[in-house]
This record gives structure tokens, sequence and C-alpha cells, in this order.
């Protein structure tokens, strides 16, 4: 069966979300370039997701999408159904035992300034990673010396036949930026454990955060954030500026000079434009230090 059968409105499931054929995903990540999805689908609540996917083709491709922060849409969009995760996932409660129950659509801010307010210690980091808990999960997402890795009980993942499963951080198989959840899944929710802290002394540390991203990141810019994984015992940054490519550009796309691991869209960039500039980028760090970057950022879609 192709795609465009099984992706006609007449097959497609109902649901009580919203429901958008060739919806413009570029406004929605932080690029702001690339195509449409073939379907986006915002689900009404953890029903309305678990009722779509297991009605829905398994042949039918499946991604997940929170903040776009961390992610290429390529210009010829992406093929199947593009999940979005709304309001009604971004609920955030304390469960006691300094144990927070997130959303999965909850923004790391919100996790970080939640957990302050209730003396949890030790989610400060999340205070830095522009995203949401669902991106986290999925790819161990860390910074300043912290990672999901380290703070993750247990999340909820709506699996691709439409169960709801409960898998233990164990179960994940997190390495760096990577996580082994099953093909498919979306993940809804999780568990954020931390240990009683002093919410004065929280917040100074989150302010700190705060205040290293602005001198040393390019935020108020259309960027994606970290572009490759640092490799053993290296910096991509310093890997990158050693090979020369501080400011770099090709169409509207260039490296930043503020931080050399940071894309930006100058403009008018396409994504095309970015993708292949982060190849360029990777090759002369190659040529320069044989050292292989690898993408931090997802690239995702038909070229």
């Amino acid at each position: 069966m192709s795609d465009t059968a099984i992706l006609s409105p007449e097959t497609m499931p109902d649901v009580r979300g919203k429901l958008t054929q060739n919806a413009p995903l570029a406004k929605l990540v932080w690029f702001k370039a690339g195509g449409t999805a073939d379907w986006l689908f915002e689900p009404a609540d953890v029903d309305d997701l678990c009722a779509f996917v297991g009605a829905l083709d398994t042949s039918v491709p499946l991604m997940p999408l929170g903040l776009g922060s961390n992610l290429i849409v390529r210009d010829g969009g992406v093929p199947g159904v593009t999940i979005r995760l709304g309001k009604s996932f971004a609920k955030i409660e304390n469960r006691g035992d300094n144990t927070l129950d997130c959303g999965a659509g909850a923004h790391g801010v919100l996790i970080a300034s939640t957990a302050r307010d209730n003396g949890i210690a030790g989610l400060e980091f999340l205070r830095g990673i522009p995203g949401t808990l669902g991106g986290f999960v999925r790819m161990n997402g860390g910074a300043y010396g912290r990672e999901t890795a380290d703070v993750l009980v247990d999340c909820d993942v709506v699996l691709r036949d439409g169960s709801l499963a409960t898998l233990p951080v164990a179960e994940l198989g997190y390495t760096y930026r990577h996580s082994q959840l099953p093909e498919g899944a979306v993940v809804v929710g999780a568990r954020l454990k931390g240990k009683a802290g002093d919410p004065e002394d929280i917040g100074a540390e989150m302010e700190r955060i705060a205040q290293a991203r602005e001198d040393s990141q390019p935020v108020r810019t259309k960027t994606g954030g970290s572009t490759f994984k640092n490799p053993p015992d290296e910096k991509a940054w310093q890997l990158v500026d050693a090979a020369g490519c501080r400011g770099m550009m090709r169409g509207g796309a260039q490296v930043s000079e503020k931080h050399t691991n940071f894309l930006i869209n100058t403009g008018d960039a396409t994504s095309a434009d970015i993708e292949q500039l982060g190849e360029d980028v990777r090759a002369k760090v190659r040529e320069n230090s044989g050292i292989e970057l690898e993408w931090e950022i997802q690239r995702v879609g038909r070229k």
C-alpha cells in the first residue's frame, strides 16, 4: 500500500484532537526553515494518541516534535505523521520523595522552576536545555555536567501498536545523547527524581546556568542548539574552530561567531543550506584533525 493511499483523509483514524494535512513546520522549529508535514496530529490527550496510533497502518512513519530546537526539517517535508504534544501533555506534579511527574510536553525551564519551588535539587541543568521532556528522554539530553539518565526514574510511552507502557531507565540503554527507545515509540510522560535542596540555592544555580548560556551561546538567533556531539576527550566547538570554520557560510546559513558548535539561519537559509554547511564543517574538521564529528542535531524528512 502506498503512502498516499494510507494517508488519504478518508483512511485517517477519527480523532478528538487536531489533524492537519500538509502542515508547514518551519514556524515550529528553531531554525525557521524546512518543508511541511504530510500530516500533523495534535492529540487531545493520551487516550486520543493511543487510539490514533493503534488504528494507523504500521507502515506509516511517526515523528514526535517537541520545541523543534534540535532539529533540521528538510525542505522536502516529513513523510507520514508528525505528532506534536500540546498543553494537556505539559503538566508537572510533585509526587513526593523529591520526584516530579512530568508530561512530555513540559519545557525544561518549567521543570527546573517547579523543582526549585518544591525544594528539589539536581534538576537545575534542565534550565539550560531548550526543549521539552519528550526530547530529553529520547536523546538523553544534558548540559552543564548532567544528563537525563542521571535523574530519570521511568517514562511512559505510546508504542507503535497503540498500547501504553512504562519503561524504567535501566531499559532505555542510555549512552551519550542516545537511547534505545522502541522504534516508533512516543514519549508522553516521565518521573524525574532529585534530592532535597534549598530553593534559594537551587534558584541561584539556575540563574548561573541561564547566564552562562546567554554569555556563550547565540540564544537570540535562529539556531538549532549544539550541532555536533563532543567526541571522547574533545570539545566539538574547539575542533570546529581549529579547522577555521568560525563564521563560515553557505547560502543563508552560518557557523556562529559566538559559539562554533552552533549553526544559525541568518535570514533566508534553506534547510539544505544548513545541513550542507554542517557537512562542510565535518569535512574541514576531518581534514584538519582526522576526527569524524557526529551530528547531534536530528535531520528528518525528504531532501
